[in-house]
């Protein structure tokens, strides 16, 4: 107990310190019940805001068959105060697809808001949102001609006219919805199908007995029993379609999680050199207890319950720094008129983060403390000593990393020895990717296990032009590869986040080039313009696309089934491949599109697998009665442009009996942006409309775009968690940096008498602090991109390995000067010191 008293008493003597020493479990900490409070935000505003019905209904009647009878019954029912029916529809709208949704309009129960002209009153009259304003050029007082009557064989009849009458604003706007009354659809269509009634309940009225009123009133109708729809309260229908959503929401935070748990492993070992350079500062008081006759025991239960209050103090610190920022974040976005829910006060995550976070430093205080509490009473007296400059990591230690080096290679050298061939169709990616997990987990830990005798090669290595820079560049490489643990122990952490880094980088490449090819075939241009029920485009309506000043690449084509070796119905198309740039991403497996001419054929992957045939062979395709043969001169690695299996010269699709007239028109937009999007599409819609208007027109860089947008938030996300991992790793640099400059007082002071600057000390103890960084980083490049090779091949999806050199140079250089700058300010703290009063310190 006395022991525990003195250590006690002199933690409350420089309670910084102790703030200091447990600053990266601090950062985790608020990490960590951010995450917790992040996901109840999200939840929230999931339940209140995305479900796909109005607060206002109190019973729901859905999934099955209502009619307008069923509507006029249930509203009479007592306790319903209104009743609302809703449908959807589609109709085209020149050539492009516009939804026609059943609203009331005003209301508790209106989904859409009027915010310019009015809401429709009439059939033929619809309300536009502004997206579908902007996209289709439908604007209020325009009347448009909509195909939305169909005989009972499904031939269409007489177009209909509509006028758009406002403009009204809704929760999700895609640009391509319109909204009236649903009596109105209803008569516009000549049908008498409901999707769903919503019933708003009159004060006071139960919901239960509203709901068994309405069943009975499904009872007596027509329907067939297995047809009826389904009658629930208005809340379980809400909770069940934000359930739905937030399913998603718990997917993302599981992933979450799993970096999170990443940063708690980097904050353990950030603590755990922490705690090594503390202890050591305070080797020789630990020397006098043992001379007084304290024991190993006490001393090492003495400094665990130090690392446990530096746990309570920094976890509690961390969880209401995040506590703070949660409830601010809902006022934050309130002005910038954003509605987001309050996290409330999710105690016992509080709790469970203050006992991760006592947890966490108890398990990193032992391994220093039991090293510290073998401290010789001798040492007492003497100067005060370092454990940080011991070079060397004993024979167990050297055994235990060979054996953990050995299974990581062994294991990386089984997924290379069973990765998939190109279209593998037995291959499965799980237990690969389950290795790969467990060989880079290997890896991580031989690093940790190894760290102090790869710091000195990899030193040795980067540090050779500071050697030969400037004396100041020559003592900050001799002071980091003098204590070459406390380097190992921070470099580790940084190499981690640089690996993971690295690897999101490479991965999120590759995926990326592999989604242009994947794209390039489906969705080559900006524009598809094809015949409504299959009409074909005149020669004279493709000559006047390319006319168009907002147009560009504009590319006809014609495209028809065929035989090709022993199967029926397979489409080739007569595309130019040298159209559009698109094309230029196509992946072959072999041979040249400039090969591609008359008598010539560029099969699929799946053309060339299904005919057995190579790049030299002879094919045939035949039409009919005709037939040519043909030489394959290329094979492309998944599918040909338009998912066509084939792609020949338009002479021999001709010779195959393809009409003049073509299939379709392919285009890009002459101008970027949404801007020259807009204008592109609308120059064919003119074009076409003039033309008869028996064409449709698919923006398919909607898309891509789509899928562009997607790729990229989720290498955001990836890159930002990661991030996590790299922050303390940079908070584990400046708290090393801040307690060696302490702990190298004499040395600061040596180094000032002897004639070494202010700024030239400064530029020293910054410079060990990028080394620091740049050695993480180096490490972390050398494990980060052989395992990214690994996991884009071990995913089996003929993904290419790409490799992002510019990113790549960016986090490298970023690491460095992150870490540089964690060292700026404990280098002024030790340039202020008065090189007599260093010399003097002991």
């Amino acid at each position: 107990m006395s022991v525990l008293r003195t250590q006690l008493r002199g933690v409350a003597r420089r309670p910084s310190r102790l703030l200091l020493t447990g600053l990266a479990v601090l950062v985790v900490s608020f990490v960590v019940y951010a995450t917790v409070l992040a996901q109840q935000i999200t939840e929230r505003s999931v339940l209140n805001g995305l479900s796909g019905t109005p607060e206002a209904a109190g019973v729901v009647v859905q999934n099955g068959t209502v009619t307008s009878a069923e509507l006029a019954a249930v509203s009479k029912i007592p306790g319903v105060e209104e009743a609302v029916g809703r449908v959807e529809n589609g109709t085209q709208v020149g050539g492009e697809y516009l939804a026609l949704l059943g609203d009331p309009g005003t209301g508790p129960l209106a989904m859409a808001t009027v915010s310019e002209g009015r809401y429709p009153s009439r059939p033929g009259e619809i309300a536009v949102t502004p997206r579908t304003v902007e996209r289709m050029g439908i604007k209020p007082g325009s009347t448009v001609n909509a195909q939305i009557r169909y005989d009972e064989d499904g031939k269409p009849l007489a177009p209909s006219k509509l006028t758009v009458v406002g403009v009204v604003q809704v929760r999700d706007d895609y640009g391509f919805q319109a909204y009236a009354p649903t009596s109105a659809l209803l008569k516009l269509g000549g049908y008498d199908f409901l999707n769903r009634i919503e019933m708003r309940l009159a004060p006071g009225a139960d919901a239960t007995t509203v709901i068994d009123q309405v069943g009975a009133v499904l009872a007596k109708s027509k329907i067939p029993s297995e047809e009826r729809p389904q009658v629930q309260d208005g809340a379980t229908v809400r909770h069940e379609e934000a359930e739905a959503a937030a399913e998603e929401v718990n997917t993302i935070f599981a992933v979450i999680a799993m970096f999170v748990a990443i940063a708690v492993v980097a904050a353990g070992l950030v603590a755990t050199s922490t705690f090594r350079i503390v202890f050591a500062q305070r080797m020789r008081q630990l020397a006098l207890l043992r001379a007084v006759g304290a024991g190993r025991g006490p001393i090492v239960r003495a400094l665990a319950v130090e690392g446990a209050l530096t746990g309570l103090a920094t976890g509690l610190t961390g969880v209401l720094i995040a506590l703070g920022a949660g409830h601010l974040l809902p006022v934050v976005a309130g002005w910038f008129g954003k509605n987001i829910s309050s996290p409330g006060f999710p105690v016992p995550a509080a709790l469970l983060t203050v006992l991760l976070a006592v947890f966490l430093t108890v398990v990193a205080v032992l391994a220093p403390a039991v090293s510290a509490s073998r401290v010789s009473p001798l040492e007492a007296l003497r100067g005060s000593g370092t454990t940080g400059a011991r070079r060397d990591i004993g024979k167990l230690r050297w055994a235990t990393g060979i054996v953990l080096v050995l299974g990581a290679v062994l294991t990386a050298a089984y997924i290379v020895t069973n990765l998939p061939g190109r279209d593998d169709e037995d291959y499965r990616a799980q237990p690969m990717l389950f290795a790969l997990v467990a060989s880079g987990a290997l890896a991580f830990f031989a690093l940790v296990t190894l760290g102090p005798v790869l710091v000195r090669p990899v030193l040795a290595l980067i540090g050779w032009p500071l050697r030969r820079s400037s004396p100041v560049g020559r003592l900050a490489a001799g002071g980091v590869g003098a204590a070459p643990r406390r380097a190992a122990a921070v470099s580790v952490v940084v190499a981690l986040g640089v690996t993971l880094i690295a690897g999101t980088l490479v991965g999120g490449a590759s995926l990326r080039e592999l989604a242009d090819r994947e794209l390039a075939a489906s969705v080559p241009a900006d524009y598809e313009m094809l015949g409504v029920d299959e009409a074909r485009v005149p020669v004279a309506l493709a000559e006047q696309l390319k006319q168009r000043d907002e147009l560009t690449d504009v590319t006809p084509y014609r495209r028809m089934e065929v035989k090709l070796g022993a199967t029926d119905g397979l489409a080739v198309t007569d595309l130019k491949m040298s159209a559009l740039p698109e094309l230029e991403k196509l992946d072959l497996t072999a041979g040249s599109l400039a090969d591609l001419g008359p008598g010539k054929v560029v099969l699929s992957g799946f053309g060339a697998g299904n005919s057995g045939k190579k790049v030299g062979d002879q094919i045939q395709l035949s039409a009919g009665r005709r037939t040519v043969s043909l030489t394959v001169v290329a094979q492309f690695a998944g599918d040909a442009p338009l998912h066509a299996s084939a792609v020949v010269d338009p002479a021999d699709l001709t010779k195959l009996g393809a009409p003049a007239t073509f299939s379709g028109v392919l285009a890009n937009a002459k101008a970027a942006g949404e801007t020259g999007r807009t204008n592109g599409n609308r120059a064919i819609q003119d074009a076409q409309v003039a033309a008869g208007g028996k064409w449709r027109v698919d923006v398919l860089a909607d898309q891509r775009d789509q899928l562009n947008d997607n790729v990229t938030m989720l290498l955001i996300i990836a890159v930002g968690l990661v991030g996590l991992t790299v922050i303390i790793a940079v908070v584990g640099v400046g708290t090393t940096t801040a307690l060696s400059v302490v702990e190298r007082v004499r040395e600061s002071g040596v180094l000032r008498a002897v004639g070494l600057s202010r700024s030239g000390l400064r530029t020293m103890l910054t410079t060990e602090s990028a080394l620091y960084g740049a050695i993480g980083a180096v490490v972390g490049l050398a494990l980060g991109i052989p395992y990214a090779w690994l996991a884009v091949k071990a995913l089996g999806l003929n993904a290419p390995f790409s490799m992002p050199y510019g990113q790549l140079a960016i986090v490298f250089l970023v690491l460095v000067a992150m870490t540089a700058l964690a060292g700026v300010l404990p280098a002024r703290r030790a340039a202020k010191v008065s090189p007599v009063a260093a010399l003097g310190s002991e």
